[in-house]
C-alpha cells in the first residue's frame, strides 16, 4: 500500500485535522468532505472562524447580527404586504397564465397594482373579488370556484411567506399533498417502501384499510378550521386576512377548491388525524394524500377497530367516510394516486395504471381525432396531452401498455415511425384475427398461446 496516499484506509475521505488556538472555548472542527470543500479544517476562536490554510477571518452569523446597528425584523403580516413579497407572489401567480387577459391587464399597470394591494392590505381595506364558478367532470363532477388575479397574488404572498412555513411544521412525513418536495410520486414511492418493509416482516399475509373522506372540501367547517389555525398563528393582522378568505363563501361549511389557501387548510384540517393514527393507534405503515389515506396492518380485526376510531375522529370535525372505504387483503393491492399497486408472492411490488385511466385516454384520443378533423385542434396540443399521460404511465410497470398505446396513437393520427416497415394497425372486425399482421402464436411446454401485438391477449379485444 502506498503510505503517501492520504486517502488510504479512510474510504476516500481526508482525515480530520484538529488545530487549537488560545481561547476560552473549546476548539471546534468543521467536517467537510474533501471532494466538495477545501480546506478540510477550520480554527475556532471566540466568535470568529479562520480558514486554516488562508488566514482569512469571518464572523459567525450571530456575531454579525449582534454587531449590526440596522436590524429590522418584519412581522408576519409585513412579510405579506411588503412590495418585495407581493412582487415575488405576482411572478409565481403569472406562471402559465401570462397569455390570459386578466394577467396581461395586471402586468400593464404592475407597479400601481402592487402598490395598491400593499396599501389595501396594510390599512385593512382589502376585499376579495367575486368567484368565477364552473364545473369539471374529470375524474368526477366537481364545482370549482376560481378567484380573481389580484386575489391569487395575495394568496401566494400569504401562503409562501406565512402559512406554509408555520402550518407545515407539524405535518408528518407521510402527508404527501401540496408541499414542496412531495406529491403523487413521493406518495407512490412511500407506499412501495411500506409494502416491501411489511413483506420482509410478515410476508403477504396482511390487510389494507383504504379510506376516503366524503366531499372533503365541501364539508370543512369554518369554526373548526379557524380554531386550528389560531393554535399555530397568533398575529391578529394575519388572522384578519385568513378569516377574510375563509368567510369568502357563504355559510359555515365548505372552502373553495380553487383557492391556494384551501390546499393548506385542507392539509391542516386532518393533521390531527395523522398524528392520531401514527401515535395513538400505533399504525406504522400509514399515508395520506389530502382526503385519501391507507393503513397497512397484519391484523384485520385491529384495522376494524381503527376504522371505528377514525370515523369517530372525523365525525367530531363534521366529516364522514364514503362508501369506498373498506378493508382488503394485502395481496389484492390498493388503488392509490392513479395506480393499482400490489405485492406478489415473491415480494415484488407491481404498479399498474388503473383501468379507468387507460380507458379515459383512449376515449380522449378518439375525441381529439374528431376535433382535429374538424379543424378545432392542432396536432401539437394533442401531442402535449398524450405525452402528459405517457409520462404518468411511465411511473409504473407499464412498458407494454405504453408500447401498445403508442401504436394506437400513431395509427389514429397517421404518424409513421421513421425506418419502420410495420403495417398499419387494422381495427378488429375488418379481417379475421389470425390473418392480422400483429397476430402471433407462442409455444411453451406443449401449449399454444395466442397474442396480439396491438391489444395484448385476446381477452383485451
Amino acid at each position: 500500500m502506498n503510505n503517501n496516499n492520504a486517502y488510504n484506509g479512510n474510504n476516500g475521505v481526508r482525515p480530520l485535522r484538529w488545530i487549537t488556538r488560545s481561547s476560552s472555548r473549546k476548539a471546534k472542527a468543521e467536517y467537510h468532505h474533501q471532494r466538495k470543500v477545501y480546506p478540510v479544517a477550520a480554527i475556532h476562536g471566540g466568535d470568529k472562524y479562520r480558514i486554516a490554510d488562508t488566514g482569512a477571518y469571518r464572523e459567525s452569523g450571530w456575531q454579525r447580527l449582534r454587531n449590526s446597528e440596522d436590524i429590522f425584523i418584519m412581522t408576519e403580516f409585513e412579510k405579506i404586504y411588503s412590495f418585495e413579497s407581493l412582487y415575488n407572489a405576482y411572478r409565481k401567480a403569472r406562471q402559465g397564465k401570462r397569455w390570459k387577459g386578466a394577467a396581461a391587464k395586471f402586468e400593464v399597470n404592475l407597479l400601481e397594482a402592487l402598490n395598491l394591494l400593499s396599501y389595501q392590505l396594510r390599512t385593512k381595506r382589502y376585499t376579495m373579488s367575486p368567484y368565477n364558478t364552473f364545473e369539471v367532470y374529470e375524474p368526477k363532477k366537481r364545482v370549482v370556484m376560481s378567484n380573481s388575479y389580484k386575489d391569487k397574488v395575495v394568496q401566494h404572498a400569504l401562503c409562501d411567506n406565512v402559512l406554509e412555513p408555520i402550518l407545515t411544521r407539524s405535518f408528518i412525513r407521510d402527508n404527501y399533498a401540496s408541499q414542496v418536495g412531495k406529491g403523487t410520486h413521493d406518495g407512490l414511492g412511500r407506499l412501495q417502501e411500506f409494502l416491501r418493509r411489511f413483506y420482509r416482516k410478515n410476508g403477504v399475509d396482511g390487510w389494507i384499510l383504504k379510506g376516503d373522506i366524503s366531499k372533503y372540501f365541501y364539508s370543512i367547517r369554518h369554526d373548526v378550521l379557524k380554531t386550528l389555525i389560531r393554535e399555530k398563528i397568533t398575529d391578529p393582522d394575519v388572522l384578519w386576512l385568513v378569516d377574510l378568505i375563509i368567510d369568502s363563501t357563504e355559510g359555515n361549511v365548505g372552502i373553495p377548491i380553487g383557492n391556494q389557501t384551501s390546499q393548506l387548510f385542507a392539509l391542516l384540517y386532518l393533521d390531527g388525524l395523522d398524528h392520531f393514527v401514527k401515535e395513538k393507534l400505533g399504525i406504522k405503515y400509514y399515508g395520506r394524500y389530502m382526503d385519501d389515506f391507507f393503513l397497512i396492518h397484519e391484523d384485520k380485526e385491529y384495522l376494524r377497530h381503527c376504522r371505528k376510531e377514525i370515523e369517530a375522529f372525523a365525525a367530531a370535525r363534521g366529516l364522514s367516510l364514503n362508501a369506498k372505504t373498506n378493508i382488503y387483503p394485502l395481496k389484492n393491492g390498493i388503488d392509490f394516486l392513479g395506480f393499482h399497486t400490489y405485492l406478489t408472492d415473491t415480494g415484488k411490488v407491481i404498479r399498474k395504471v388503473r383501468r379507468r385511466s387507460k380507458n379515459n385516454m383512449k376515449r380522449k384520443l378518439k375525441k381529439f381525432a374528431g376535433l382535429k378533423a374538424a379543424g378545432k385542434i392542432d396536432q401539437q396540443t394533442i401531442e402535449q396531452s398524450y405525452q402528459s399521460w405517457r409520462g404518468h404511465a411511465s411511473k409504473g410497470n407499464c412498458y407494454h401498455l405504453i408500447r401498445r398505446t403508442d401504436q394506437y396513437y400513431k395509427s389514429l393520427f397517421g404518424i409513421e415511425e421513421k425506418g419502420s416497415d410495420a403495417p398499419p394497425i387494422l381495427p378488429c372486425g375488418e379481417i379475421p384475427c389470425r390473418e392480422c399482421p400483429y397476430y402471433h402464436e407462442s409455444y411453451f411446454c406443449g401449449y399454444i398461446s395466442e397474442y396480439c401485438d396491438v391489444f395484448g391477449s385476446f381477452e383485451n379485444h
